[in-house]
């Protein structure tokens, strides 16, 4: 009878686990996205005032619940001497959250290179990737085309993996709920190919 009800109480209430990184560039608003995230899908998280977030040094860390999925979301420092350290989480991922400043046109070709060395890691191969245009409540933002567009040399490399570009403001909440949604689909749909896996086969 025990075995029955812990059966059941596993089947009604216990969650998959899926590790998601947030990646790009300081500044880019990763912090402010991930508690951004928290806020929107845990009703009871307070959360920090989003105006006093500082620069990731090192990794924030971070839990949502979306239906039978919980999301940890590991927001890794976007310093250039930071981004050394990302391939280091590659093996545990499920699934990359890279985000883009759609406001600093000067440091696009930086974030393109970062975004390239990230997605051509066989670590990575078949992760799915959801690239956020974050700042979109700026007027001086960039468009989405113009960001596809700086982007371009990249789209071979993404090879055969889900992969969307998507307007965001972390900091008004606008496109959070979309992307957090798709990733959802997209690593679920992967559950019986893990990042491990795929890497021997």
């Amino acid at each position: 009878m025990y075995t029955l009800l812990s059966g059941l109480y596993k089947y009604m209430f216990q969650k998959d686990e899926y590790c998601v990184l947030i990646l790009g560039l300081d500044n880019a608003g990763k912090t402010t996205f991930l508690e951004q995230s928290k806020t929107r899908f845990n009703r009871n998280y307070k959360g920090m005032s989003l105006s006093k977030i500082t620069t990731t040094v090192g990794l924030n860390i971070g839990t949502v619940d979306v239906g039978k999925a919980r999301l940890m979301f590991w927001d890794l420092g976007g310093q250039e001497e930071l981004q050394s350290l990302w391939d280091k989480y590659y093996a545990e991922c499920h699934g990359v959250i890279y985000v883009i400043d759609s406001t600093d046109e000067e440091r696009l070709a930086e974030s393109k290179r970062a975004f390239e060395k990230m997605v051509t890691s066989e670590a990575l191969d078949g992760v799915p990737i959801l690239v956020l245009a974050n700042k979109q409540d700026m007027e001086t933002c960039l468009s989405i085309p113009d960001i596809k567009t700086a982007f371009s040399d990249c789209t071979c490399k993404i090879g055969r993996r889900d992969c969307l570009t998507q307007a965001c403001s972390a900091l008004t909440g606008k496109g959070v709920l979309e992307g957090i949604e798709w990733m959802v689909k997209c690593v679920v749909r992967n559950v019986h190919r893990p990042p491990r896996q795929r890497d021997i086969t």
